[in-house]
């Protein structure tokens, strides 16, 4: 290659080096630099030519070129001359120095070259460096700063000249007057004492192993002199930074006595820094420099600035770091290491000062000693282990500090001390407490809305979780801690105030006990008596017990304080030992299968309870029991913060003294347990009452005499004697006590042992809480209920059939009814009706039998008390204020219980009478609410009645053959609900009719397991209740009529029929609803008597209709439409097609009435369709009389037509019409489609009708075309062609049609759809659709066309026989007037290729003709036709025989090739589709390969075509062009790599192809290179870069010998003109490939 073109190149890209784009510049840089690899000299010699020509060149530009000189020096310095080195360094030098001003980019950049050379030639480097260094003048900045530089990355070569340098540089250092050059000099003296000790520390490598530091002690020394005396003061914030950091390098140069002598001086300096400058890191760094040099030689002087450089560093260490800043944490360590420094040196002072501030009173210095303190710990451990008791004394104090910052730090200094051995010491325990106490911390209480502003801010979440870390590593980690910990962390299991602990200690214990008890150490087994501080074995028990109890709460104690319990198990009581094994693994493992929403809690309370009754039975020992219950009994205090555990507690005292013999202990207990109870509290009451209870099942006649007393003692006569006249609290108190022993006395009847119980009833039980039965306090009352119903429980589990007669039941049932007639009827606030409506189904079991009164009063008052209750999400309204407020919660399961009792009571009343009389008495309490006006009301009678019903129904045993009389009122009640509006109720009626079917047909004799199969559909019927849309509704109302009809016996019917019709008038919606419907089954065969005039019968319906809200309604009055239309048909027809469009709902629903009836229907249709096809679909108008141009307007009468097809396709009941009529519908709608095209509605179109309400707005979603697309869609729909319906929603085929714009590929798409899916079909709708290709209008040929075009797409046609008729048709549109028609012709020609290739050649003569001329069509705007004919040859060649194509090949192609660049993408695209369908047929014509040869090129740069649909039709071309091109290896890669759908690496595929090209086709380099030339001036940007590429590549790639064949001057002078292309990927690709000269 000529030297003069890759200096042209070079000079280009140098030119370009400043590009304005920096991606540019980037590959302009990397191009220079390939240039300057492969040429190192010559490149370097052009750069340097370029700055000495350019004196002017910007800044920015000549930074490029002197940075891309560096690159090349630093990647290639052995391979340039030394000459070549001598003339960089000079210009270097040069271009540094010029500027008598410091320019830090350029000078920069210069004196990179400089360090750059100067890793190899250090001499020539300083040569010229110490010539512009001068003694007694002051150098230039970047000489100096060079000089730094070239010490740092040559520590061995500059070493040896310091001594000189230095001895240069001191006096000019008193020169320095500008601020920049003291930050210079100084900045390197930092350097250079920087290397001079890594050159010490490394003398074994070094070239001159006799450097020794005393060399530079002096220079040092008097250069120290001049930063300290006055460079230091400067006012300049980043020279001070940059002095002291020098100071600090320095100081382990200076020698001993010099720097001893200044220290006095240096540290107060250093230390005021931190005063005048924010930046701190850097002062701290030079501190400790400074601190480690006077250490290490042993400074005395240090000793006087201990004082101030504690306080300076305390101030730093409180700091607050912030952990994105880096500098502020590397600030800390440093500081932090100044303390360590001077820890080795003032141990004593060191200690005390830290341990003195931690009683300060600022929260940031007491965090920053603490912070001292533990790196200390950490870091100095000899110095510190005699300070260790000081330690533990000083720490005491930030124990009780208040900052959780500052207990963070605490918790971080303990753990650090107790991986050092502190913890074992005396106060250790203290530190243990400490963590144990933050363990149990409770949440951070935020107000709504605050959340922490202080980033630092240490929530108690936060502390509370890094304290269970600590206990974790104490237990696992730190193994001296074990005897530390054990068994003393059991003492903070017991006190509330360590609650919230409990999880993280039983978890520590557990692992303790574990590891002990494995190891059968001595000391697993504690010493209670020896051990005073700890809880007896007797709490520990019960205190994990009752942890146990409600195991999800203090975070989750539950499951580990039970795993402590069986670890520990021998130190509770060693019989215990062997059960626990068993049961708790047990517990746990049903736990671990729980969440807080699944467990049981009754259960598992119940479970612990067992639980601990087995364990009392194995341990058998009955003065330890005694023990438990006297000590769980004192215990029980601890807990009046927490009821809920404080309940089961009682229960656990309760359990024991079952267990328990001695009687003296049980009386102790039962007394204390009554007289220290907390009686106000409900829960506690409960407690107690269960508590005594269970204690009466061992010992009745003990608790029964101990109740006695207690009514009798001094606790009552105190709270109700003297002070009564007070009136105060005190009155409360008896209330509440007397509550609590009614209670008692309930649940002592309840466990009592059976055999003992019924005696005690009256003479002991009742005898004591009867007397309060007048009470109007709520708490008893509430007792009261909950005692008789426990009562009444104990003796119906007792007698079950012993004829026991309870005689005070009916006094009893009084009082309870009393208690819920006395609650307010507008809301629940209490427990009352539920507890008397469970204690009343208790008592109604027991005998005697109530009386038909006392029963129908008693459901009076029970249904009234509760169905009227306002829905359970009401909120509280009208409560006295003393009334406490119900959660959501509590108001829900009060609701819940309430009705659950009552259904309870309703069933124990059925049981006693199960008749249906029996069944009515309950019923026609429920009745009148079934119809209430309120949803919750109905929904509640309704939910009861079908329990009731369904509990009758299983209960039921026919005797003897009764008459179930009441069945039909009962149906005529229920089944109107059917539709309620309420889903519940509906699904509920439904149900009743189920159960009440299926008790008539046990009534009639079937046994209880007999299935009808018309009941049983009810259950199918029952699922359509859930879908609430009217039609559903209307099937499932019928269906019932029908099965309730054919099971209804005759005397039924009557009564059945006279509620419905009750129904019908019925102002309640649901009823009206569902009575129509039911009706309309008997209705049906009464209609002949309707003679009257038609038109006005409808008319009324129409307005009638209006009023209807009622679907079921609705669909009676279709019938009667249906009945009228088949005696009148053609009166109906015209009456209805003159009402107003668009039709309003009512006349749309008459229409699709008309459907329901196919052949009726058929009819109907075939009479619209008849007078559509003959009567104009619209007429030209004048848009006005200002602006000329017309507008389609569309006539009435055949838009109402296609408006009543629609809707009458709409029921589905015109199926078979639809399947029957379906080729004429279709094609007469398609046509219909064309022609309503961009037509619009005729402005009076509301100006006449009826009572329009709002006519504007019932137009607006109203227009002609639209109408015909819905029609032609619900018309395939009803036809069942869904498989056609589908695609054409999922492309949005239906808006395309009505887009004039896309209305063709709308067409097209049903096309397709059709004849995939409906192909049987088609034959009968082309043959209604040829005639209309003649039609007049234009709109309606272009849509048959369309739709005829895209058929030919599809083999259907040929195998059905249409191909002749439609290939006829399409010859004959080839010269419609109308250049779309044309179009659409030429494509359906085309289509034949793709849908039946066999015929191609049948037509090889007709199609070849068609489409050539296509190609030359003049009256082609937009080139459509032209494009088509283009797709069109292309796919019939790939069907034609060679012999039909042969002599048009190369004229086809020479008709294509102007093509290939057109603007057009599409047509570029099939054009390029085309190149290759020809290729087959010029395989071996030595024409044809120059023709490929000719395009080659054009089609290798378009495959970087911004358009996607080129490239692949580039590619294809490629592929099937390749075996004609002449060279195997380029077949093989245009085969292998241009796949459509592979993503293709252009770069490297072109260099590839360039290598073969040069390989297999020398001779056509010359004409390759020159069609590619002139793509340089394509109009898309991507193929001028592609263009570039290529001859990058191509050059690259060609060997010397053949350069001759490339015209290098056009070549150069293009690349050159594309680097200036406004395109930066261009100029990007330009200077990439003229990095390929070379």
């Amino acid at each position: 290659m000529e030297e003069s073109d890759v200096e042209q190149v070079t000079l280009a890209l140098l030119d370009s080096a400043n590009d304005k784009d920096p991606v540019v510049r980037e590959q302009v840089r990397k191009s220079i630099l390939t240039l300057g690899k492969q040429q190192p000299n010559k490149v370097l010699s052009m750069c340097q030519d370029y700055l000495v020509k350019h004196p002017k060149l910007v800044i920015g530009h000549r930074v490029v070129i002197l940075q891309t000189i560096e690159l090349i020096v630093k990647t290639k310095i052995d391979d340039i001359s030394y000459p070549k080195i001598k003339s960089i360094i000079s210009l270097a030098s040069d271009e540094m120095t010029r500027s008598k001003d410091v320019v830090p980019d350029w000078q920069q950049a210069a004196s990179n070259i400089l360090v750059a050379v100067g890793n190899k030639y250090i001499n020539d480097i300083m040569e010229e460096i110490l010539s512009k260094f001068q003694p007694g003048i002051l150098p230039h900045f970047f000489v100096v700063q060079t000089l730094a530089s070239l010490s740092e990355s040559n520590v061995y070569g500059m070493v040896p000249f310091l001594n000189a340098i230095l001895g240069t540089m001191l006096p000019m250092l008193g020169m320095a007057k500008q601020d920049n050059m003291k930050w210079v000099f100084s900045s390197a003296l930092s350097h250079f004492s920087e290397s001079i000790l890594e050159y010490l520390a490394n003398l074994d490598k070094a070239p001159d192993p006799t450097v020794r530091k005393d060399t530079f002690s002096s220079d040092i020394y008097a250069a120290y002199d001049i930063l300290y005396c006055s460079w230091l003061q400067s006012r300049e914030s980043k020279l001070r930074l940059t002095v002291a950091e020098a100071v600090g390098s320095m100081s382990h140069l200076m020698a001993h006595d010099k720097l001893e002598e200044q220290l006095p001086k240096l540290i107060p300096t250093i230390l005021s820094l931190y005063k005048k400058n924010t930046e701190h890191y850097v002062i701290s760094k030079s501190l400790c420099q400074v601190l480690d040099a006077s250490v290490n030689m042993g400074s005395r002087v240090l000793e006087t600035q201990i004082d101030s450089l504690l306080t300076t560093l305390n101030q730093q260490v409180c700091a607050p770091v912030d952990y994105s800043n880096p500098l502020t944490v590397k600030n800390h360590n440093e500081v932090l290491r100044c303390f360590s420094i001077l820890a080795n040196t003032f141990p004593d002072r060191l200690v005390m000062f830290v341990l003195q501030k931690l009683e300060n009173s600022n929260e940031r210095i007491r965090m920053g000693s603490l912070a001292v303190l533990r790196h200390l710990i950490n870091s100095s451990k000899s110095i510190m282990e005699t300070k260790k008791l000081l330690i533990l004394a000083s720490i005491r104090q930030p124990l009780a500090d208040h900052s959780n910052k500052v207990k963070k730090r605490v918790v971080q200094v303990i753990s650090a001390m107790a991986h050092h051995g502190y913890l074992e010491l005396e106060g250790g325990d203290l530190l243990v407490k400490f963590i144990i106490q933050h363990c149990a911390l409770p949440d951070t209480y935020y107000r709504p809305g605050q959340r922490p502003s202080d980033p630092e801010e240490v929530t108690n979440e936060a502390l509370r979780s890094m304290c269970d870390n600590t206990l974790h590593l104490f237990t696992t980690t730190v193994g001296r801690l074990t005897d530390v910990l054990w068994p003393m962390l059991l003492y903070y299991l017991t006190p509330g105030q360590y609650s919230n602990a409990t999880t993280p200690l039983c978890k520590s214990l557990t692992l303790l006990g574990t590891k002990k008890r494995a190891s059968q150490e001595p000391n697993f087994n504690i010493d209670f008596n020896e051990q005073v501080n700890l809880p007896s074995p007797h709490i520990l028990m019960v205190r994990l017990l009752v942890n146990g109890s409600f195991p999800f709460r203090s975070r989750g104690h539950g499951a580990p304080s039970l795993s402590l319990l069986n670890v520990i198990s021998p130190n509770i009581h060693p019989n215990a030992e062997t059960l626990w094994e068993k049961e708790i693994p047990a517990l746990l493992s049903y736990l671990e299968e729980s969440t807080p929403e699944t467990l049981d809690n009754k259960k598992w309370e119940e479970s612990l309870l067992q639980f601990l009754a087995k364990s009392l039975v194995a341990i058998a020992d009955d003065k330890w029991s005694c023990q438990l219950a006297i000590e769980a009994t004192r215990y029980l205090s601890t807990y009046n913060q927490s009821l809920e555990e404080k309940g089961f507690l009682y229960r656990c005292v309760g359990v024991t003294l079952q267990q328990c013999s001695n009687k003296e202990v049980v009386q102790k207990q039962l007394q204390e347990i009554l007289i220290s109870a907390r009686h106000n509290d409900a829960m506690e009451r409960a407690g107690v009452a269960m508590g005594i209870g269970l204690c009466a099942s061992s010992h009745l006649d003990a608790t029964l005499a101990k109740l006695d007393d207690f009514g009798k003692s001094d606790a009552f006569k105190k709270a109700s004697g003297i002070f009564s006249l007070l009136k105060d609290k005190n009155d409360l108190d008896v209330e509440k006590m007397k509550s609590t022993l009614i209670l008692c006395y309930g649940y002592v009847a309840l466990h009592a042992p059976e055999d003992q119980i019924l005696s005690r009833i009256d003479s002991d039980i009742l005898r004591s809480i009867s007397k309060h039965f007048n009470t109007k306090d709520l708490t008893m009352k509430l007792s009261l209920i909950q005692s008789v119903g426990l009562i009444a429980k104990a003796i119906s589990t007792v007698v079950r059939n012993q004829g026991y007669m309870f005689v005070r039941k009916q006094e009893l049932m009084g009082v309870m009814m009393d208690f819920i007639k006395a609650e307010p009827t507008d809301a629940m606030r209490t427990p009352v009706r539920h507890l008397v409506m469970t204690t009343c189904a208790n008592l109604i079991n027991l005998e005697p039998a109530l009386t038909e009164n006392e029963n129908f009063d008693m459901l009076r008052t029970c249904l009234n008390g509760v169905y009227g209750l306002p829905p359970v999400n009401t909120p509280d309204k009208d409560r006295g204020k003393d009334e406490e407020v119900l959660e959501p919660q509590q108001r829900e399961a009060l609701y819940k219980d309430t009705f659950n009792a009552l259904q309870e009571l309703l069933r124990n009343i059925l049981a006693r009478d199960l008749s249906p009389d029996g069944l009515q008495s309950v019923f026609k309490h429920i009745e009148e609410w079934l119809s209430s006006g309120q949803d919750h009301e109905r929904e509640r009678a309704m939910n009861t009645t079908a329990h009731i019903l369904e509990f009758y129904f299983n209960n039921l045993h026919v005797k003897n053959m009764v008459t179930f009389h009441n069945l039909g009122s009962l149906l005529g009640r229920l089944a109107p609900r059917c539709t309620d509006p309420n889903p519940l109720v509906r699904r509920a009626a439904i149900d009743c009719i189920y159960t009440l079917l299926y008790i008539q047909l046990r009534y009639e004799g079937f046994s209880l397991d007999y299935k009808d199969d018309s009941v049983e559909r009810l259950i199918t019927l029952r699922e359509s209740m859930d879908n609430p849309d009217h039609s559903v509704l209307y099937k499932t109302c019928s269906e019932l009529a029908k099965i309730i009809s054919k099971r209804l016996p005759q005397q039924q019917l009557n009564t059945l029929i006279f509620m419905l019709f009750e129904g019908l008038v019925d102002s309640q919606s649901n009823c009206s609803r569902a009575s129509s419907v039911l009706l309309n089954t008997l209705l049906k065969h009464r209609g002949a008597g309707l003679q009257d005039l038609v038109s006005e019968m409808l008319e009324v319906l129409h307005i009638r209709l209006q009023m209807i809200s009622e679907e079921q309604v609705k669909v009676s009055v279709a019938q009667s439409i249906l009945i009228l239309a088949t005696q009148h048909l053609q009166t109906v027809i015209n009456t209805l097609i003159s009402y107003p469009l668009p039709f309003d709902s009512w006349s749309c629903e008459m229409w699709i009435a008309l459907g329901a009836d196919s052949k009726l229907a058929s009819q109907i249709m075939e009479m619209l369709m008849e007078k559509l096809n003959i009567m104009v679909p619209y007429v030209d108008k004048k848009e006005s009389m200002m602006r000329g141009g017309l507008t389609k307007v569309a006539t009435s009468h055949p838009l109402a037509m296609t408006c009543a097809l629609k809707e009458m396709m709409l029921n589905g009941q015109s199926q078979d019409a639809v399947v029957s009529l379906f080729p004429q519908l279709f094609s007469s709608l398609l046509v219909r489609l064309g022609s309503s095209l961009g037509v619009t509605l005729p402005k009076d179109i509301n100006s006449f009708g009826t009572n329009r309400k709002s006519p504007t707005k019932l137009a607006a979603g109203f227009d002609v075309c639209g109408v015909a697309v819905e029609a032609l869609r619900i018309l395939l729909a009803r036809a069942q062609l869904d498989h056609v319906v589908k695609p054409l929603d999922q492309e949005g085929a239906w808006d395309k049609m009505k887009d004039p714009q896309q209305h063709i590929t709308g067409v097209t798409l049903l096309a397709r759809a059709m004849a995939k899916h409906a192909g049987p079909r088609l034959p009968a709708i082309v043959e209604c659709l040829c005639p209309c290709l003649n039609n007049i209008y234009e709109c309606q040929r272009v849509t048959i066309t369309a739709f005829f075009s895209e058929l030919l797409n599809h083999h259907v046609v040929t195998e059905l026989m249409m191909m002749d008729v439609l290939m006829n048709n399409m010859m004959e549109r080839i010269s419609d007037p109308c250049c779309t028609v044309r179009m659409l012709a030429v494509r359906g020609l085309g289509n034949i290729a793709v849908g039946s290739p066999e015929k191609v050649n049948k037509y090889a003569k007709e199609l070849l003709a068609a489409m050539s001329s296509g190609m030359e069509e003049k009256d082609d705007p937009g080139k459509r036709i032209t494009l088509e004919a283009m797709s069109g040859l292309s796919k019939v060649l790939l069907y034609l025989d060679k012999k039909n194509v042969q002599l048009l090949v190369v004229y086809i192609f020479m008709k294509i090739k102007p093509f290939l660049e057109s603007e057009n993408d599409e047509i570029r695209c099939a054009s390029i589709m085309l190149l290759g369908n020809l290729s087959k047929f010029g395989s071996g014509e030595p024409v044809f390969k120059d023709q490929i040869h000719n395009v080659l090129v054009s089609l290798l740069l378009h495959l970087s075509d911004p358009n996607l649909q080129v490239v692949k039709a580039c590619k294809y071309a490629m592929r099937v062009c390749a075996p004609v091109v002449g060279s195997e290896l380029i077949t093989t890669m245009f085969q292998n790599h241009l796949h459509e759908d592979k993503s293709l690496h252009y770069g490297e595929f072109i260099n590839d192809l360039t290598k073969y090209l040069i390989q297999d086709f020398p001779g056509m380099l010359n004409f390759y290179h020159i069609t590619v030339i002139q793509f340089f001036k394509s109009n898309w940007a991507e193929v001028r870069a592609g263009a570039a590429m290529f001859i990058g590549f191509l050059l690259g790639n060609l060997p010397e010998e053949l350069f001759s064949h490339i015209n290098m001057g056009s070549v150069t002078k293009g690349l050159v003109m594309l680097l200036q292309d406004p395109d930066p990927v261009v100029r990007v690709k330009a200077a990439e490939a003229m990095g390929h000269f070379h």
